[in-house]
């Protein structure tokens, strides 16, 4: 005859109490991590920071990119492109994912261990079921909980800050890039005003109203400014390569790319001192990261020590 073995009432409260004890365990919510980091980055990113992962979020954020694409590209419209086409930022914020996913396991405990045992004495059969926990982990989950959700917290403010830098980066490509073009609009100018001089002081001379000297300067002046185009037009492609890598662009999408034919005027009066040291120490996430750490290193100090001893299990 076979007969289970009924679980003891104080065996069941544990298990309850476990089951309640677990749902109290650091989570991650990647929405969450990306909505820190748009409020945080919100003049860098104007809240457009995303991470496609169904088939019809990469078609949506592929159209976007066309649109952006149709027309001259703004710095700002640059920064969008790169939210939404680079495969970098894409890429920060699917690891950021995982190392919040990674901080948020250290905060719960093992799986718990089911044990199931059959013991036929005589002609009776009794099968036990033991569910086991580690007393230690249970005992230490609430340190381990809220050093995972430091950790969390640090993974968040880590996010701000790369997609300030690649954001950053971006920027100061597009500058580079429209800076370059601009310059070998004015060099190709120069270019053909020395080549008019030197035809010039070629026929003047000809006829005897320039001397040799300055027919010479003239020919020095237009082979210096061929070598300078030549220069400008280098770094053109080279300034225009480096903001399509950044941007994410593929051959038929670098195709596309059309810039400004100037950088944008300058504002006609700087920042004050006290405005600019106000702005850069606003929301400065290197002190956040920092006070983060510190307060990390303070929550997990003495946890390597307890962590070594022996787990015994509650069941």
């Amino acid at each position: 005859m076979s007969r289970p073995l009924r679980m003891p009432r104080a065996k069941l409260v544990i298990a309850v109490a476990a089951v309640a004890v677990l749902s109290g365990c650091a989570s991650v919510n990647l929405e969450q991590n990306i909505s820190s980091a748009n409020a945080a980055t919100s003049s860098f990113t104007d809240g457009k920071l995303t991470l496609a992962r169904a088939k019809n979020e990469q078609e949506a954020l592929r159209r976007r990119a066309s649109d952006l694409l149709a027309k001259p590209l703004s710095q700002q419209d640059a920064v969008q492109l790169a939210l939404v086409n680079s495969p970098s930022l894409q890429a920060i914020v699917a690891q950021n994912w995982a190392d919040s996913s990674t901080a948020a396991q250290s905060g719960r405990i093992a799986n718990p261990i089911l044990s199931l045992e059959r013991v036929r004495l005589g002609s009776e059969t009794e099968i036990g079921r033991i569910l086991s926990f580690g007393l230690l982990d249970l005992l230490t989950l609430p340190t381990r909980k809220g050093i995972a959700e430091q950790r969390i917290k640090q993974t968040q403010l880590r996010l701000s800050s790369d997609v300030v830098d690649q954001v950053t980066q971006v920027r100061q490509a597009w500058v580079r890039a429209v800076a370059a073009q601009q310059t070998l609009t004015y060099t190709q100018q120069v270019v053909a005003s020395a080549q008019a001089s030197a035809e010039l002081a070629k026929r003047m001379q000809s006829v005897g109203n320039f001397n040799k000297l300055d027919r010479v300067r003239q020919q020095a002046f237009y082979a210096d400014t061929a070598t300078q185009l030549a220069s400008a037009q280098h770094q053109v492609t080279a300034a225009r390569e480096e903001l399509v890598r950044l941007l994410g662009l593929d051959d038929s999408q670098a195709q596309q790319l059309k810039l400004p034919e100037r950088l944008p005027t300058l504002p006609k009066e700087p920042l004050s001192p006290s405005d600019a040291g106000r702005q850069a120490s606003k929301g400065r996430l290197d002190l956040q990261i920092a006070k983060a750490d510190y307060d990390a290193a303070a929550r997990a100090q003495g946890w390597n020590t307890i962590t070594t001893f022996t787990d015994i299990e509650l069941g």
